[in-house]
């Protein structure tokens, strides 16, 4: 005869399914973060000796001469990294969205995910040489047109090198960034639409009045993502810059990365990765806490 299950028993299969996962996640995310916490009280390099110094690699740290200067820099690509993930694509997004072509719609949307299959990397060395290379478009572009006291090594002008950086992937039409905006104009009711057209609202006013506040969501989504990328990352300036000239483009991922695999100081490296995931966790939780997503906002209005 077979057996019933109860609802307690659905549940302990469900939880006996997951189990696998969690265990997964705990020894290979929890176990790592848990002993770089550890070895952050400890001077400790790879294949020598540890030693417990409790919290002098922070207080190191905190008079450390790259200290003000990256987090600085890493402030400046955020800001900047937000101004366009809030704008440029929900602005591409709303126009395709517009088009009263389907095929047009479909069209569109893959043009612009066509791009993401290149490499991160790729794309990088492809500015690096072709776009601010000594012969590349820009310099190229300004001797054609009789400016070449305007020429320069836009990678290595402490003058121009943060702003080379983050108009890297110029006209910042992410592929991923328009399709979660698309998708988030696609779920906006039609009643929604055919209500704001009889109050009147057309063109510019309807997409700030209605649209923008529906997607929410979805820029609080990217507003996450675009900060903890921002923290975390430090691929572009290794393979650009090398946080240079000087320290000009140094970012605390990229000096906690060169301690550890460069000057082999581990708890270093270990005590800089800590802070920064307590400065993830509280802009994070500052986000959850105060950007409201649209079916919150639906909520206190009803």
């Amino acid at each position: 005869m077979a057996r019933k299950f109860s609802g307690k028993d659905s549940s302990l299969v469900m939880y006996a399914m997951l189990t696998p996962t969690f265990g997964l996640l705990a020894v290979f995310s929890l176990v790592p973060f848990l002993w770089a916490f550890a070895t952050s009280f400890y001077d400790y390099e790879v294949g020598g000796e540890s030693k417990f110094i409790g919290l002098a690699n922070y207080v190191e740290y905190l008079h450390d001469p790259t200290l003000f200067s990256s987090f600085g820099n890493m402030f400046f690509l955020m800001c900047f990294g937000l101004m366009v993930v809030t704008t440029a694509p929900l602005i591409i997004a709303k126009l395709i969205f517009s088009l009263r072509s389907e095929r047009a719609r479909y069209l569109y949307r893959v043009l612009f995910l066509i791009p993401i299959v290149v490499p991160g990397v790729a794309g990088m060395m492809i500015w690096q040489g072709m776009i601010y290379g000594d012969s590349g478009f820009l310099n190229e572009l300004l001797r054609s047109i009789g400016r070449d006291d305007l020429t320069r090594g836009w990678l290595t002008d402490p003058r121009t090198v943060m702003w080379a950086i983050v108009f890297m992937g110029f006209p910042f039409a992410g592929g991923i960034n328009i399709l979660i905006y698309y998708a988030g104009l696609a779920g906006i009711s039609e009643s929604v639409h055919e209500a704001a057209e009889l109050d009147g609202a057309r063109g510019i006013r309807k997409f700030l009045r209605i649209d923008v506040p529906l997607v929410l969501s979805q820029i609080k989504l990217l507003t996450i993502l675009t900060v903890i990328g921002t923290v975390q990352g430090f691929e572009g300036m290794f393979i650009l810059t090398k946080g240079g000239p000087g320290f000009k483009t140094m970012v605390p991922g990229l000096w906690m990365y060169m301690n550890a695999f460069s000057f082999q100081r581990m708890g270093y490296a270990c005590a800089i990765g800590v802070i920064l995931f307590l400065l993830i966790l509280t802009l994070t939780i500052l986000n959850m806490r105060y950007l409201r997503s649209s079916e919150e906002l639906t909520a206190e209005s009803a």
